[in-house]
Order: C-alpha cells, then structure tokens, then sequence
C-alpha cells in the first residue's frame, strides 16, 4: 500500500463519509478505521465498504494512550486524521468531563504516538486535525471567521476543541510534527445522529411529535453538506500545507427557526401532507445556556490557495438529507435506543 492512515472516529457522521471517499477513490491507501463506538458511532454507515480489501476496523478507545502507542507500533502509519471527538454542546453542558478526557487527552495522546514513532522520518507525514468554527466564539449581524479569528468558546464542547487545536499547534511548533487543522461550520445529511437539529427535526415530523426550538430560533449557522466537507478534508490532505489551517464553510447560513420551517416544507411535501401542517408542530422551549448567536466561515483561503468549493446547493442538499431519513426509517429506529430516549426527554421534555 502506497499509505497507511489511520481515520479517528470514522464510524460516525462525518468520519464515515470521509472513510468511504478515502477507500473508494485511493485503492492504494489502507484506511484504518479505530472508533469506540459511543452512542454515535455505528458500524452500519460503513456496511458497503467493510469488505474491501483497503479497509479495516478496530474498535478502542483514544483516551488509552497504551493502546494507542500500540496500535502506532503495529501499524507504522504514514498519516492521521482525527475526527474522533465529543461533539454535541448540549451534552457537553450537562457533561464536561467525556469532552475534556475525549477531546484533549485523547488528542494529546494521538500526538505523542505521532511524535514517537514519525521522530527522524518525518517526511511524507501527516496529523490532521479536524475541528469545528464553535472555537471561534460568536458573531454579531456582521462579519466572518477566518483563520486569524482569535479563540473564544463559549462552551464546554467548544472549549475541548480549542484546547486540541492549541494541543495540535503546539506539538508543531515545540517537536516539529507535521500538522494541519482544519476548522469547519455545521454539516448535514445522511447517517447523522438525531440528537442534532436536521435529523431530529425530520424524524419529528415524520412522528407528529412537537419540534423544539431553542429561544425564538433566531441563532443563525452557516451549514455544509456532508460529502463537501469530506471533499475538503480530502483535498485539505493532499495539498494543504503543514502548519496551516483551513476554514471549511458553506457560503450558506440560516437562521434556526426559518432552516426548521424550509424542512417542514420539504418532509410535509414528501409524506403527502397538507402544506404547512408540521409547523404547527414547532414548539418554542427555554434556550441552551451560552448559546451562540451566528457562526460564519470565510472559505477564501481554501478556495483561493487549494481549489476547493461546496457542491451541493443547500436545496438540493436538504432535500436528498430528507429523503435518505424517510427512506431509511430502520437506521433511524436502529440508533432510537433506550439512552437516547432519556437524553432527548431530559434535554427537550424535562425543561
């Protein structure tokens, strides 16, 4: 094989569009696999490629820096990308302590692997870092992210990723290790867990259940579709240069309350419904502490320097989102488990 990459976290939402594309476009990189398979990790996303001969999985956890040093010593790989996170704020809120050992020490403890075993062969390596705009903190009516924006989260899942981009950065400057991070808005579409807004809201409709709506839905995001930010990490790879970091965002931002109604629109047309009928379903309940008023990504700098650019309209992009979740209602009630029923009714019901 040609590379040897480990992909961190590549049985979840994003990771498991980014394994795909490594293993269907690069049959001369063997994609290693390694998640833990939380609550949000699910081998089913990857079921059409598990058999391919450049493909493997190996279940563990990044938070054990004995396996992890182990895995390095057995494998010898050329690169990492790290995806591998905590990443839902709510949880993080009512639960720090999984975001700071998953996002920081497990980092760390993907770094210092890294630095052991590439020390003196350096060449042709490569850590990347993929991380989020929430480290940015939040922006007013006006104005943009870029890569120079100064840290400022706001909460503790934030928090846990600006200490691993801090982590990542340092661990260049201070060893030479050969890092990019990569810093991207929100994303959407297939295979994502239904605690996050997109998905929650068409399994809602699809329901009759009410739809919650943090505060008034005026918080505004600017949103990706999934494959194009799978895109981006692929070209970030292969021609981002070391000690760079790239913002990835979608040109493509939306207030909550006006994103959770275009969806109605689109799930109501599709199930046959009368227009309008699943806004009545939109409930208003308190707002999440510390919430963000706009996250917005200047993406110059990829598309000027790397020639990246999203694809997928947003229309055409929610509306192929929306029919994968109604057309595949046995993944969604395969991830519906006991836990996420408790989480879901303490963090919408119990208010």
């Amino acid at each position: 094989m040609e590379k040897i990459i480990l992909v961190t976290g590549g049985a979840g939402f994003i990771g498991s569009h980014l394994v795909r594309r490594f293993v269907n476009r690069y049959p001369d990189y063997s994609i290693v696999n390694l998640d833990k398979l939380t609550y949000a990790g699910n081998l089913l996303n990857l079921k059409d490629i598990e058999q391919k001969k450049n493909y493997s999985f190996i279940k563990g956890d990044i938070t054990d820096s004995a396996f992890i040093d182990e895995l390095f010593g057995r494998y010898c790989f050329d690169a990492v990308i790290h995806l591998a996170a905590e990443s839902h704020v709510d949880r993080s809120i009512d639960g720090p302590m999984p975001f700071i050992n998953t996002n920081i020490t497990g980092t760390v403890n993907l770094l210092n692997a890294a630095r052991s075993r590439w020390t003196g062969i350096q060449e042709d390596k490569l850590f990347l870092h993929i991380s989020t705009d929430e480290v940015y903190g939040s922006l007013g009516d006006r104005g943009l992210f870029t890569e120079e924006t100064a840290y400022d989260p706001r909460s503790p899942y934030s928090a846990s990723k600006a200490s691993s981009d801090h982590m990542v950065m340092a661990w260049h400057h201070t060893y030479k290790l050969p890092v990019i991070i990569s810093n991207c808005s929100n994303n959407y579409g297939p295979n994502q867990f239904p605690e996050k807004l997109i998905p929650l809201v068409i399994n809602n409709i699809r329901a009759n259940r009410n739809i919650p709506v943090y505060g008034k839905g005026e918080n505004i995001r600017d949103w990706i579709y999934v494959e194009d930010h799978a895109a981006a990490i692929d070209v970030i790879f292969h021609k981002g240069k070391t000690g760079e970091t790239y913002n990835v965002g979608g040109n493509n931002e939306w207030r909550n309350i006006d994103l959770v109604k275009l969806i109605c629109t689109i799930t109501d047309k599709k199930l046959g419904r009368k227009p309008g009928s699943s806004e009545k379903l939109i409930t208003f309940v308190k707002d999440r502490a510390g919430h963000d008023l706009r996250y917005a990504i200047d993406n110059s700098k990829i598309t000027g320097k790397l020639g990246w650019k999203p694809s997928v309209s947003f229309e055409k992009g929610l509306e192929k989102t929306v029919n994968w979740y109604l057309e595949n209602d046995r993944w969604m009630q395969g991830v519906l488990t006991g836990d996420y029923k408790s989480y879901y009714r303490k963090q919408y019901l119990d208010r």
